[in-house]
């Protein structure tokens, strides 16, 4: 298999709900999402000929989901109270809400099946809490 790989990068902060722990606060990350696209055999024709994809289209699809994260709270559905909500909306910060607890693992996923509905050959995403932790989704 033939497979490119691209990464984009963004600053967001998260919290794990219900953890016994340090990640249970409010804390930031410069999160680096690596997406892997991937064929069995590469284009045949066409000035894309002998190319699993071009990179520019797989490097913008990453780029626009980092982008669609940066520089945001992003919380679990459930895990904040109405009234919190409505005191950082009141003060103008940016929320995204996830349905799932946004753990390293399950952003992982998500973006696979972002970039994946997106038509792209993904076949793997790393994210990257730090330089040395990252988890993978594969299919």
């Amino acid at each position: 298999m033939y497979i490119i790989k691209t990464s984009a990068a963004f600053d967001s902060a998260h919290f794990l709900h219900g953890y016994s722990g340090k990640c249970a606060n409010i804390h930031g990350h410069r999160w680096v999402i690596e997406a892997c696209a991937g064929s069995g055999e590469l284009i045949g024709s066409g000035e894309k000929r002998g190319m699993v994809m071009d990179f520019g289209d797989l490097k913008a699809a990453v780029r626009a989901v980092a982008d669609s994260f940066d520089h945001a709270l992003i919380y679990e559905a459930g895990s904040l109270r109405e009234a919190t909500l409505e005191a950082l909306n009141e003060e103008g910060f940016r929320l995204i809400e996830v349905p799932y607890r946004p753990t390293a693992e399950n952003m992982s996923r998500d973006f696979f099946r972002r970039l994946r509905e997106s038509g792209l050959p993904v076949c793997r995403v790393a994210v990257y809490e730090t330089p040395e932790n990252c988890a993978v989704y594969e299919e």
